[in-house]
């Protein structure tokens, strides 16, 4: 069987499951024991405008929703519901014809108990998946299968924490993130030169930001940091948070592992002759090429989901100093540790690829 024909193969088999699990997901009313029904048309009873102290308007709209009941005891029968709400739909929606919605029914009476959403989820999934394997291939298909084992590996983790009281939660992310790297790279890039690198160079970059993140907040005495976002937590609180930054710096510094290694060893497989000079200052322009932008991406993903928060303190006229620094203090240490580690992770990534290149005694000195 040539390779033209495993790719029909494979192709065939791929668009089989994918579209026979969108087909199962589209149908699974019978699966739910809870009603679901399907909203056929929207009628807007009324609207109300109320204002509150601060002057903020905002309106209140009533529905009438016709919905067909698509499982149970009552299948295909019409039930009608009212929903309300407001124009900025935080906690509320507005709902259109063609959603699915779970319902409670009792005395003739529904009400509203959420969005079948199953569906929608099962769209982006399969859009990740077949972008992955677009993109990525073999290696793409192997992230998926990465994703999903780090997935089960960290609930795991975390329910042995919730359930042990004495379990230390450093001590269990610690051992996460060694499973992490290794099951990651190893999976993903085979076993060799690069994904030996690789690892060591984000194990030795996790910790060492680590380290330093902690010794800054030892001299600085954490002042200026606000964890009134940890306040709902039943455990220490400071281990969460310092837990976070060991996972959230994980992923930036194996990426630039990962990113140096991999292009050192291509460079010097392409050419044996380079001097280590020349590997090095190659190194080093690509760790400064790729140092800014990580970086920026690290604020951005940690800044970004602060930011209804901070529209909702400006909006109360809260002062500009005091909801930047009640609101972002953590997620700008979480970005500066990040950052710390990536730093710190471009050298030692260099070295350690250097280091595994000349075991093969084949570069000029």
């Amino acid at each position: 069987m040539n390779f033209t024909n495993k790719r029909v193969i494979w192709l065939g088999i791929l668009c089989v499951l994918c579209f026979g699990s969108l087909y199962v997901v589209f149908h699974n009313h019978a699966l739910y024991t809870q009603t679901i029904g399907e909203v056929t048309s929207v009628k807007t009873l009324q609207q109300e405008q109320t204002v509150d102290h601060y002057e903020n308007k905002d309106t209140l709209y009533t529905q009438q929703l016709t919905l067909t009941l698509k499982n149970g005891a009552h299948k295909g029968e019409e039930v009608i519901v009212e929903n309300n709400y407001s124009t900025s739909q935080a906690n509320d929606y507005e709902f259109k014809q063609g959603v699915e919605l779970f319902l409670t029914i009792e005395k003739e009476q529904a009400t509203i108990d959420g969005v079948k959403r199953d569906k929608y989820l099962a769209i982006m999934i399969w859009m990740l998946l077949l972008m992955l394997i677009a993109v990525g291939k073999k290696q793409g298909l192997f992230s998926i299968f990465t994703l999903c084992i780090n997935a089960l590996i960290l609930s795991y983790a975390l329910d042995l924490y919730i359930a042990e009281k004495q379990t230390s939660l450093l001590f269990v992310c610690s051992v996460c993130i060694v499973l992490f790297t290794i099951l990651s790279l190893l999976v993903v890039n085979g076993v060799n030169k690069k994904t030996g690198a690789a690892i060591i160079a984000t194990l030795i970059g996790t910790a060492a930001s680590l380290a330093i993140t902690l010794l800054v907040l030892k001299l600085t005495n954490e002042q200026g940091l606000y964890y009134e976002e940890l306040q709902f937590l039943t455990r220490p609180y400071r281990t969460v948070f310092i837990a976070g930054l060991f996972l959230g710096a994980l992923g930036a510094v194996m990426d630039v592992s990962i990113t140096i290694s991999s292009s050192l060893v291509t460079l010097y497989e392409e050419h044996p002759t380079i001097s280590i000079k020349a590997l090095t200052q190659s190194g080093l322009e690509i760790g400064k090429d790729i140092m800014g932008t990580m970086t920026n991406i690290l604020f951005f993903a940690y800044i970004s989901g602060s930011i209804p928060i901070l529209i909702l303190y400006f909006k109360n006229a809260g002062a500009f100093g005091y909801t930047l620094s009640i609101n972002l203090s953590l997620e700008i240490v979480r970005a500066l540790a990040g950052g710390i580690g990536i730093v710190v992770t471009i050298p030692v990534a260099l070295y350690v690829t250097i280091l595994f290149i000349l075991k093969s005694k084949k570069v000029v000195k």
